[in-house]
């Protein structure tokens, strides 16, 4: 068998194990402290702050009329830095996770919103603290170009892929939970990509370092 069908193959089954495994019941998002993003993530870490000046873009209503119906919270926020460097950060929030209620991915978001996609790309994100599995995409609307840092998380896992966060939703769908999660986005305009890739990484890094230890391996799947 190629790669192409076992691959197929392996994620039928997993859709199979988990639509005749015990329906889940116990919601994660009701285990130890609630999330509220706004209290989880800092206003202020290392060399960056909120910048209340700026308004963050608005998303077209449709789009934002989908992302409320999926999101139990959306937190929204402009970051800069003592060079006057601006990323974009947003994390919406699920307290279900289940198929139903699957992220809303950038690369359908960003279109819908008139962006064309020039190119898109798996990383693994590496850090002092750890690695995260992540996605980059560039975003082109007029002279508007706009580098993005994201990855998912399936309860304490970070995915990249749908075939990792359906092996996530297996693990849980077994345990007879219902997984919460996050989509976390970090981007900036910026002509050069790979030079804005690289003060994403910084910037995740150190927001990650920054937040409380019994929720880092909700927003990042580190368990550090």
């Amino acid at each position: 068998m190629n790669p192409a069908l076992r691959h197929v193959f392996w994620l039928m089954l997993a859709s199979a194990v988990i639509a005749v495994a015990a329906t889940p019941t116990h919601h994660l998002a009701n285990q130890g402290s609630p999330i509220n993003l706004d209290s989880i993530v800092p206003s202020q870490f290392e060399n960056w702050k909120v910048d209340d000046a700026v308004i963050n873009q608005q998303v077209n209503p449709e789009v934002k009329a989908s992302i409320d119906k999926i999101y139990t919270q959306v937190l929204n926020r402009t970051y800069v830095n003592s060079q006057g460097y601006r990323i974009m950060l947003t994390i919406p929030y699920g307290a279900n996770q289940s198929d139903g209620l699957s992220a809303h991915d950038p690369e359908g978001c960003y279109p819908a919103q008139g962006f064309h996609i020039m190119s898109k790309s798996k990383d693994i994100l590496r850090t002092s603290v750890g690695d995260i599995p992540v996605r980059r995409m560039e975003a082109s609307s007029g002279a508007r170009h706009e580098p993005i840092t994201y990855w998912f998380t399936v309860g304490s896992y970070a995915v990249n892929n749908e075939w990792d966060r359906k092996k996530a939703k297996l693990r849980y769908a077994l345990k007879g939970e219902i997984p919460d999660g996050i989509l976390f986005r970090a981007s900036s305009i910026d002509d050069d990509t790979q030079s804005a890739y690289q003060i994403q990484g910084m910037f995740i890094e150190a927001l990650v370092k920054a937040l409380p230890q019994e929720f880092r391996a909700r927003v990042s799947g580190l368990s550090y």
